[in-house]
């Protein structure tokens, strides 16, 4: 082979290179599209008060998290409604099991709920005291399908800090989606109880 061909070639992109290339380009502006789609803000050390409340418990992976909570939303009011309890507070979750190796979630899905003398029975809505206590606390901003992106920020928030947590977190919600509006708007305030 010439010199001139051999160094065309030397300086051509396979057809490997270009797929390469393409990929690396589709991936950085997915990603950059992921991360404009929310914003997390740590706001440090807070306490949360303890509440009554009305649960399910739900079992799945962390990506169906929102999907759990979406299926469970009208059951759970309905129930509520159909008894008259009175709501005291937003919805939230209560994650009772995070295990992150295999993105998997045990959690609870409570509405606080003014405690009244008799509550319902065999419903598949159980009762509790949500104890409160002392947590890290973040706000998220974004489509609830991703909220747990706030639980890694407040992970390497706590690390940097050395911050002893547990990986229990819960999250409170201000919007429902349902009712549309831009994702940005809406709001979780997301928080990581403090190792006592």
């Amino acid at each position: 082979k010439s010199l001139g061909l051999r160094l065309a070639n030397l300086f051509s992109d396979s057809d490997f290179e270009k797929r390469t290339r393409i990929t690396i380009i589709d991936f950085n502006d997915k990603m950059q599209e992921h991360l404009a789609s929310f914003k997390v803000r740590i706001n440090g050390e807070a306490s949360l008060e303890p509440m009554y409340c009305a649960y399910v418990t739900i079992e799945n992976g962390q990506l169906q998290k929102a999907w759990g909570m979406m299926r469970n939303y009208t059951f759970l009011s309905s129930v509520l409604m159909e008894n008259k309890i009175e709501l005291n507070g937003m919805p939230f979750v209560e994650v009772t099991d995070w295990d992150r190796e295999n993105e998997q979630l045990k959690y609870n899905f409570c509405y606080p709920i003014v405690k009244k003398d008799s509550l319902p029975s065999d419903t598949g809505v159980a009762f509790k005291q949500f104890e409160g206590g002392k947590y890290l606390k973040a706000t998220y901003n974004g489509n609830y399908i991703s909220s747990d992106r706030a639980w890694y920020a407040l992970l390497d928030y706590a690390n940097q800090k050395g911050i002893q947590i547990i990986e229990r977190p819960v999250e409170i919600f201000f919007n429902n989606p349902n009712m549309g509006g831009e994702e940005l708007d809406w709001r979780a305030d997301i928080y990581m109880p403090l190792s006592q």
